[in-house]
């Protein structure tokens, strides 16, 4: 494969078996795709026929038929109706805002006059109309509106809630246990859906060298409500992904051992790259995509067909993987690195391509 400016021009058949198989840590028949979010370029370039569309459920439809024309077995979707409110930001999207900004909860009173989201709220009827048009064969994996540390720090702001939890632990407590028990409801509602065949639990927990909290923190506030988050989504059968960018070695046992997630996706070379975290952990947990999204964008497309055609030989016999980026392919990846990286995969499944 030499030209990489391209969409397959194939409609593959999708089969969520080969993806489960990857998340309970198992070969597959071939090798499988992962990844938390394209984007709309990509959506628009894989679906031309969708590009006027802007109803929500469009915007779903064209997301579906994006993850599935490229190659994947599933499709991500965020349910509408249920997010947690803060202040308007009237920052440009290209700047860089303060992890204080646009935080409302401060002092008990500032609590007591939040108004909680309803969780029950999610419109679910949007998903199971997506599911009449599913593919044969394919899943959707249903995400989250942030996470549990993501969503009370929108809520206080990261240094605030430092400050929160050291002096006033009552009420860090008591804005942990809202937004965490409004968001195991939501996936013990959406994880039971017969068209989901995952959810993804969405929440970055650390810098590149440490954790947001100390440890013990992280296990006093957040850890438990994951823990009650992956029971939710396991009593219905399906199995937990965990999204999390940042240093996670000090909480690997935590996330494997106590909270149970059956597979963890982002990772970054500056980190521990996907390859060392294979070899350390795949044994325990899934692993999911990892080729450093910094790489992906700056290397040629070239370099990057070849590390992904590594990482799938080196995880072909073992199973347990599944290939994407480190995180997610924003905008500023190039189309042809994004193509290249998939084209490893849809090259070994030796169907036709335009090039």
């Amino acid at each position: 494969m030499t030209n990489w400016n391209f969409p397959p021009v194939f409609t593959p058949q999708p089969d969520f078996r080969r993806l489960q198989a990857v998340l309970e840590r198992r070969p597959a028949d071939r090798p499988v795709l992962f990844e938390f979010f394209l984007n709309d370029r990509l959506h628009q370039r894989l679906v031309p026929e969708l590009t006027t569309e802007t109803s929500e459920y469009h915007k779903m439809l064209r997301q579906m038929l994006a993850f599935h024309r490229a190659g994947y077995d599933y499709a991500n979707v965020l349910p509408p109706g249920f997010n947690f409110w803060v202040t308007e930001s009237h920052s440009p999207k290209t700047a860089s805002i303060s992890q204080n900004a646009n935080s409302v909860i401060h002092t008990q009173a500032d609590f007591a006059r939040y108004v909680w989201p309803d969780p029950d709220q999610a419109d679910l009827a949007l998903v199971e109309q997506l599911a009449q048009v599913l593919p044969a064969g394919m899943k959707l994996i249903i995400y989250g509106p942030g996470g549990v540390l993501e969503n009370a720090i929108e809520l206080v702001g990261y240094e605030d809630l430092c400050v929160m939890i050291k002096q006033d632990e009552p009420l860090a407590l008591r804005i942990f246990g809202e937004v965490g028990a409004r968001l195991e409801r939501y996936y013990q509602r959406v994880a039971r859906l017969d068209c989901v065949g995952a959810c993804i639990s969405n929440d970055d927990w650390g810098f590149k060298t440490h954790t947001l909290f100390r440890p013990a923190d992280m296990r006093h506030f957040v850890f438990g409500w994951h823990r009650r988050i992956v029971n939710a989504i396991h009593a219905a059968g399906k199995p937990a992904i965990l999204h999390s960018c940042g240093y996670f070695e000090k909480v690997m046992d935590d996330m494997t051992n106590e909270m149970q997630y059956d597979a963890r996706h982002s990772y970054e070379d500056g980190i521990l790259p996907v390859e060392e975290a294979y070899e350390r952990y795949a044994g325990r947990i899934a692993i999911l995509g990892g080729l450093d999204l910094d790489f992906v964008c700056r290397a040629g497309p070239q370099a990057v067909y070849q590390r992904a055609q590594a990482m799938l030989a080196r995880t072909a016999q073992r199973g347990g993987y599944a290939l994407g980026t480190g995180n997610s392919v924003p905008e500023y990846v190039p189309d042809e690195n994004y193509f290249a990286m998939i084209g490893a995969a849809i090259d070994a499944w030796e169907l036709p391509l335009r090039g």
